[in-house]
């Protein structure tokens, strides 16, 4: 008989069906995949590994010998915050797929900003017919923040464009052709040289708010800022100031404190911001769902549990 292996998705997820269907037919030769509503109170308790996404910690808990969670999402968060420390392990998902989606995401949104298209689409909407100074790739700085999987995969994308690209991380890292900063005197260095920032850094008790005020204050003259990392990491209210009183030229927003975005908050009107539905890097169900068969096909085989985050840190 095959075990049973818990799927505890969101509960008003719009995607669930797809997960369920491509989970159960890349498991189906070693277990069976079942959603949390639907398990027998022995299924609940024979649980040792569940499969995750953005899960109500009240159900988690109803899985009382779990051993480890396997995540759906590459962040989490939501469950290093929500779950206790004594809980099971928290696997992450690592998709290099991810990494190269993100990448595209962060070359296409850099030449955005490069190309001025935010002014342009100003000058459509008040019919003026001026062409800008076009700069090329090596006279813009592009400062990564967060040298990850996902920061340095965009790091090298962006190099191979022709931008001029620093990075930051928590500590030291090498990234060839890549100058990289750590700690508070790397950051306020690196932000001091940077055209366009890209937040990429994971949400910790330490990122939370790492770009506010002073941060923003730092940045050179003129500079833009791309978030794809998450939305607590961005200061709003300091982000709003550096936009209106001009010591910033263009926000690119795809994550938010609160998702969907209020529609009142000023950010859907404001003409220094473009606003994007959380879509930088959508997990790719496919890739995805064939890592999470391998985790947990090892694990059921020999016991083996994947790389898991490290709950002091976060991630």
């Amino acid at each position: 008989m095959k075990p049973v292996i818990p799927f505890v998705p969101e509960a008003d997820s719009v995607e669930r069906e797809t997960w369920e269907e491509e989970l159960r037919k890349n498991l189906a030769s070693f277990a069976e995949v079942k959603p949390f509503d639907q398990l027998t109170d022995d299924e609940r308790v024979a649980a040792k590994v569940a499969i995750v996404a953005n899960p109500n910690p009240a159900d988690v808990a109803a899985l009382p010998n779990l051993v480890w969670v396997q995540s759906l999402w590459a962040g989490v968060e939501r469950l290093t915050a929500e779950l206790p420390e004594d809980g099971p392990l928290i696997v992450r998902l690592q998709d290099p797929q991810m990494a190269d989606t993100m990448s595209e995401a962060v070359l296409a949104w850099t030449l955005y900003l490069h190309r001025d298209m935010p002014r342009y689409r100003l000058q459509q909407r008040e019919k003026v017919w001026r062409e800008l100074l076009l700069k090329t790739p090596q006279e813009r700085t592009v400062g990564v923040l967060g040298l990850g999987k996902l920061g340095s995969a965009s790091a090298q994308r962006l190099k191979a464009n022709g931008f001029r690209v620093i990075g930051w991380s928590r500590s030291e890292k090498h990234l060839d052709g890549v100058e990289c900063f750590h700690g508070s005197d790397g950051l306020t260095n690196l932000l001091g040289q940077t055209d366009i920032l890209v937040l990429l850094v994971p949400l910790t008790a330490e990122t939370r708010g790492m770009i506010g005020e002073k941060a923003v204050g730092d940045l050179k003259k003129g500079a833009a800022l791309i978030n794809f990392a998450r939305g607590p990491v961005l200061d709003i209210d300091a982000l709003l100031s550096g936009l209106d009183n001009g010591h910033l030229s263009h926000a690119v927003l795809d994550v938010f404190d609160k998702e969907p975005l209020d529609a009142a908050s000023p950010l859907w009107q404001h003409d220094k911001v473009t606003v994007l539905p959380h879509i930088s890097a959508p997990t790719i169900t496919g890739t995805a769902t064939n890592i999470v068969a391998r985790n947990i096909g090892d694990y059921l085989k020999n016991g083996q549990i994947p790389q898991h985050v490290d709950r002091k840190r976060g991630y």
